[in-house]
């Protein structure tokens, strides 16, 4: 694999050649490979729109949204995901962890679980903690840091990475070029013990810009025993060797401590959404994402980044594991409680990617060209069910040295990607594209309760993804699209991993693969009606599932395997309209109203499940945690400096389980969750440039809900969300 990607650079580079003859004929006027910054849009209060070429990256032709974060009337403070993402249709939020701690989200009917269907970044660099081994992001930057939020859907999963979901990009905010140094802090505080400190300096020396900031929350939560201390660091530094080659150098930390207050049964959660079932477990995450990224723009028509990063540290928990209707007591025998489980997981994930952009044209027809090589080595120890102490801290201490899952999980992977952008008119391009993934995944190590010759196993990616999207600009301010694109789930950890003596895995386990379709329109009427409607099918083959089988000696045993396929069809659509607009230079005055709407039908078409112990078809059933509708609606009113949203936001009910389980179980894992509709108001005051105030109330009608019944961490049951709450920040630039 090695000598692919040594040798993919010397095939872009003899492209550049084949072409370079006419590269800028008639071409200056198709794109700029600049980035370009216009300071007036940091502030709009509209979803936005990539480019047809984003930095290195093709994206005409794919369903694509750009969140401003200072145009956000919200609490940005605590992350909250309704708040961010009003404006994107589709967005599942899933409320896990506490407010604050982790961004939960899925669209396309796809699992949120710490938003690991996408390819997660910030500024183009991955954080997932580890693709193949467990894609969950446990870095939580400080959101205050954050400028802008960039979306793709799974259409851009060539480019990005295989992921069904897309990518997300975490744009740090830009420091201010024209002077040595700033300063800038932005100060939280409000309901449930709400204190958040996010400071940050920036500014231009010479040929070095640099930008870095500390931020540290804590929260007691809305439920008992819920209480969050976080911080992060992050630090920037790009050097302008020349006016065409930058080298930049990042390093982001985050860190936090959440006290979980355990699951819920239904009659709990009746009783008092508020109350806590456990008071001794935490989860810890210390996460580190250091990076290195040469930008070179060889010639006006021809750019290189050559990227290489890493994601290392822990993720660390320490919990009575039970179900919500076995209480953590004292023994009345030993006079304390019982042990707590310890589960250590350890990563260590390097990327290298050189990726190449050049514009030529080839017959005459003007085309755009991406493509590069990206190699992945990672590796993921977890270890699991160490036996803990019996105190109430958080505390990783062993009673016992040996823990009873100690596991190692490798991965060596490379991707060769290549898109081109034939512009078959100045109006109409057409992108074919392809991915090519080889590489392989080894799990070793020891559990205590298997057999460790029936252990090992090795999962192959092999795959060759391809897809084609086009686009059509009907006016300079709307355009049709559409796109297809293959993309596949790797196997994770907790796939592969048997819970007992009774389950057994798979020796030949395939990877989840399936497509991305969509189509639709978007654009821009007279600055009046903004709107986004697409239409889209996901399909995704060999989900993994479990079944009762039989051996040769008719012992009844649980097979970890391949078990369904499932298809999601749906339409998202954003509409906003502003029937008031004026402009007074840089204070304008603006009432709209916005939906953001999404319709999914999702369903098993193939799938078995278990049912007393024999395997029972879902085909045709609803798939989990897959709501019908969800909709955001609000009424945004700008008046000079101020800004205001009145939002609300509704998502339907949803099953727990393949089988679609309507009544609640005893222990609250399974059944329906109901729907829930939440109001919130938000508004932002901006006094000048140097002062910003923001204030809300979110879920103002104190409703009582839960987004989902999770079947693993942070516990099986319900774990109610937030109910109605006050934040306040101000925000201060000098």
């Amino acid at each position: 694999m090695k000598y692919i990607f040594y040798t993919l650079p010397l095939l872009l580079a003899a492209s550049i050649s084949a072409f370079g003859q006419n590269e800028k004929k008639h071409f200056d006027k198709v794109l700029d490979l600049n980035e370009v910054t216009i300071e007036q849009r940091k502030n709009t209060i509209h979803t936005e729109r990539l480019p047809d070429v984003h930095n290195t990256y093709i994206t005409a032709g794919k369903k694509s949204e750009v969140v401003q974060l200072e145009g956000v009337n919200g609490n940005i403070a605590e992350k909250t995901g309704r708040h961010i993402f009003a404006k994107i249709p589709g967005v599942f939020v899933y409320d896990m962890d506490g407010s604050g701690n982790q961004i939960n989200i899925s669209t396309r009917g796809l699992d949120p679980h710490r938003s690991w269907e996408y390819n997660i970044r910030q500024n183009g660099v991955i954080t997932n903690s580890d693709m193949y081994g467990y894609p969950a992001s446990h870095y939580s930057p400080a959101m205050e840091s954050v400028q802008r939020v960039e979306l793709v859907r799974g259409t851009a999963s060539l480019q990005f990475g295989a992921q069904f979901g897309g990518m997300i990009n975490y744009v740090t905010k830009a420091p201010d070029t024209t002077r040595a140094f700033t300063f800038e802090t932005i100060n939280s505080a409000g309901s449930f013990g709400l204190f958040s400190s996010y400071n940050a300096i920036g500014g231009k020396v010479g040929k070095l810009t640099y930008q870095a900031y500390f931020q540290t929350r804590h929260s007691k939560g809305y439920r008992k025993n819920a209480k969050s201390d976080a911080q992060s660091q992050f630090v920037s530094l790009s050097y302008e060797v020349t006016p065409s080659l930058r080298i930049k150098a990042e390093l982001g930390r985050s860190k936090y401590i959440y006290q979980i207050p355990g699951p819920l049964t239904d009659a709990m959660f009746e009783a008092d959404p508020r109350q806590s079932t456990r008071s001794r477990n935490y989860f810890n995450p210390d996460i580190y994402i250091p990076s290195i990224v040469l930008d070179w723009k060889i010639s006006p028509a021809t750019q290189l980044k050559f990227t290489n990063s890493g994601v290392y540290g822990a993720r660390n928990s320490v919990m009575f594991d039970a179900f919500a209707n076995v209480p953590d007591t004292i023994s009345a025998i030993t006079k304390s409680y019982r042990t707590r489980q310890v589960d250590i997981d350890n990563f260590k994930s390097f990327t290298s990617e050189l990726r190449l952009l050049h514009q030529y044209q080839f017959a005459g027809i003007n085309n755009v060209v991406s493509g590069g090589v990206q190699y992945m080595h990672n590796k993921l120890r977890r270890r699991q069910q160490g036996k803990g102490t019996t105190g109430s801290d958080f505390d990783l201490t062993l009673t016992d040295p040996t823990f009873g899952r100690d596991l190692y999980m490798t991965t060596d992977n490379i991707a060769l990607f290549i898109e081109n952008m034939i512009y078959l008119t100045p109006q109409w391009t057409v992108s074919p594209g392809f991915r090519i993934e080889s590489g392989a995944t080894d799990m070793t190590g020891r559990i205590s309760y298997y057999d460790p010759g029936n252990l090992p196993n090795t999962i192959k990616h092999q795959f060759p993804l391809f897809g084609i999207s086009s686009q059509y600009r009907i006016s300079s301010n709307s355009r049709a699209y559409a796109g297809f694109s293959q993309a596949y789930r790797p196997v994770v950890f907790k796939d592969i991993i048997p819970a007992s003596v009774l389950e057994r895995v798979d020796k030949n386990l395939k990877d989840a693969y399936g497509y991305n379709l969509e189509a639709g329109v978007s654009g821009n009427v007279k600055d009046v009606l903004k709107y986004d409607i697409s239409v889209f099918q996901l399909l995704i083959n060999h989900r993994m599932g479990t079944v009762s089988m039989r051996d040769e000696n008719n012992n009844a045993y649980l097979l970890r395997t391949t078990t369904g396929d499932s298809r999601t069809r749906g339409v998202e659509a954003y509409l906003e309209y502003t029937p008031f607009k004026t402009s007074s230079g840089a204070l304008p005055t603006e009432l709209s109203v916005f939906t953001s709407t999404s319709y999914f039908d999702a369903q098993y078409i193939k799938g078995n499940a278990i049912v007393n112990n024999e395997n029972t078809s879902v085909a045709g059933n609803r798939v989990e945690g897959v709501p019908t509708w969800i909709s955001r609606n609000g009424i945004q009113f700008q008046y000079k400096k101020l800004s205001s949203t009145l939002q609300y936001s509704y998502v339907s009910s949803n099953f727990a389980n393949p089988l679609n389980t309507v009544e609640p179980s005893a222990n609250g894992t399974i059944g329906k969750v109901p729907g829930y509709g939440l109001l919130d108001l938000n508004a932002t005051l901006r006094l000048g440039t140097a002062y910003t105030l923001r204030m809300g109330v979110n879920n103002i009608t104190n409703k009582q809900y839960f987004t989902k019944r999770p079947t693993m961490y942070p516990g099986a049951g319900i774990w109610t969300s937030d109910g109605r709450s006050f934040q306040v920040s101000v925000g201060i630039k000098i």
